[in-house]
């Protein structure tokens, strides 16, 4: 760990020009004190680090202390950057060593196409942590001890322990046979096997983990693109499932389509339907679902089928139109 911030260091004084210690024990997320003794340890191996005294002062590198990373195109480069602007290296606990991965890549690329490449990427956003209707994006919190470990077994193909809280049950302790790690919209997932059997855990309901010194009961290639593919398949296909019919406004159409799990059918209005909609045959996870999914699109939508989501569709319209039908208990402070 100490070699690795060593040379993060050297790339962020390359970087920068200058840094204050305080700087850059932020940016290494240690403390000034280990950043000093980093210092000593660089400068008595020969690396051309000085510090500069005063207001603006602050440990710099001689002009011309750098190596080249040759071969790299512009787009090349650029791929780079943008590949490390992405948020998924946080759900697998990779946060700090991508930072220090691309510290590394800007630092080496020829001084033309350096300056070039980060320029562009600065053009480029993937990702912003708020959508077009400023509605703030999650991103789960994963102790970096827990991922450690289960990234640790999944690449040296060790079976896993884990502490495991699934949704509405007490943690309990299982043992696995991992397969590979899966980022979905922000949120990490282990794929894995139990008594032979396929399991996907989603890594911030993991607790604890341990790596094992058993080898892992696992095929030597996996096709992690074609499994995660068939998992979902066999979820979309469980539970309590609902179908409905539905008419909806072509506007709202992907909406509707994006909250359901599957289209069963879809046609154009029906001859009769003055207002052009279209006609089409969802399911929905579980009926609390189709009642949540179809609520949020509200006019826009008509259930025609089963009875009892029209029936329950109403009733809760009705209890919206009670509550708002009477006068306002409060009235509006005057200006």
């Amino acid at each position: 760990m100490r070699a690795d911030r060593l040379v993060s260091l050297v790339l962020l004084l390359r970087q920068h020009g200058r840094l204050s210690a305080t700087t850059l024990a932020r940016e290494l997320e240690v403390s000034t004190r280990t950043v000093l003794r980093d210092i000593d340890a660089l400068s008595a191996a020969g690396v051309p680090v000085y510090a500069e005294r005063g207001r603006h002062g602050g440990f710099t590198l001689l002009p011309g202390f750098r190596t080249e990373l040759t071969g790299l195109n512009h787009d090349e480069a650029l791929a780079l950057l943008v590949a490390g602007s992405r948020r998924g290296a946080q759900a697998f606990g990779l946060g700090s060593a991508l930072a220090s991965a691309m510290r590394k890549v800007v630092d080496a690329l020829p001084e033309g196409q350096r300056a070039t490449a980060a320029g562009a990427a600065r053009r480029l956003l993937i990702d912003p942590e708020t959508d077009a209707l400023a509605r703030r994006l999650v991103t789960e919190e994963l102790p970096d001890a827990v991922v450690t470990e289960v990234r640790r077994a999944v690449f040296a193909g060790h079976r896993l322990r884990i502490r495991y809280a699934a949704a509405g049950r007490n943690p309990e302790w299982r043992t696995v046979d991992p397969i590979g790690l899966v980022t979905v919209r922000d949120q990490g997932y282990l794929l894995a096997t139990r008594a032979g059997a396929d399991r996907t855990y989603r890594l911030s309901r993991v607790l604890a983990a341990e790596e094992l010194a058993e080898p892992a009961q696992r095929p030597e290639g996996v096709d992690l693109d074609l499994a995660w593919q068939e998992r979902s398949r066999r979820f979309r296909a469980g539970g309590d499932q609902v179908t409905v019919l539905v008419r909806v406004d072509p506007a709202r159409r992907e909406d509707l389509v994006g909250s359901a799990v599957a289209v069963l059918a879809e046609e154009g209005g029906a001859e009769d339907d003055t207002e052009g909609r279209l006609r089409l045959e969802v399911t929905f996870q579980d009926p609390r679902h189709a009642e949540w999914a179809l609520w949020q699109l509200a006019t826009s939508t008509e259930v025609l089928a089963p009875q009892w989501l029209r029936d329950s569709l109403h009733d809760r319209a009705a209890a919206v139109a009670a509550r708002y039908g009477a006068p306002s208990p409060e009235r509006t402070p005057s200006a």
